[in-house]
């Protein structure tokens, strides 16, 4: 089904993404490595919506940029989960808030050394996602730490 001109490697460059068309309203995403991922209108089986995967970068990105300072505090092994919730208005057909969720064991932490801990995250997440910097000036963008506010 892909025309090779199409497909023509040249158009590969250093960051870039593809998304090929599979059916109606359906892709395939692929990165430089070829790794993919399906991407569909909500609710289709197997794959992503957009705005399931911009939530999912959001997510992934805050994940990443924290990871070292949490598990500087916490241990290689720790054990979190980032969420970010959102719905789009539907009548103006976009985003206007996304809530980034950090779930952590904090047990073996004082509360100070929560609040310390909170603070780096916010910090890293700030320095180092650039998701989230890109998106900030147009999406109202909240994080917590196990319900604690960031910003």
């Amino acid at each position: 089904m892909t025309d090779s001109r199409l497909a023509a490697p040249h158009r590969a460059g250093p960051g870039s993404v593809s998304a090929t068309r599979t059916g109606n309203r359906t892709y395939e995403g692929r990165n430089e490595q070829g790794d993919t991922v399906l991407i569909g209108p909500a609710g289709t089986p197997g794959h992503f919506s957009p705005g399931e995967l911009f939530k999912l970068a959001l997510a992934g990105c805050a994940g990443m940029s924290s990871d070292r300072v949490i598990s500087r505090r916490l241990g290689d092994d720790y054990e979190g989960i980032v969420w970010a919730h959102g719905t789009s208005d539907e009548k103006a057909d976009r985003y206007f808030a996304v809530d980034e969720e950090i779930l952590l064991d904090l047990e073996t932490l004082g509360e100070s050394e929560r609040a310390t801990l909170a603070t780096i995250i916010g910090k890293a997440i700030d320095a180092s996602c650039t998701i989230a910097r890109s998106v900030r000036d147009s999406v109202e963008l909240s994080t917590t730490v196990n319900g604690s506010p960031l910003h």
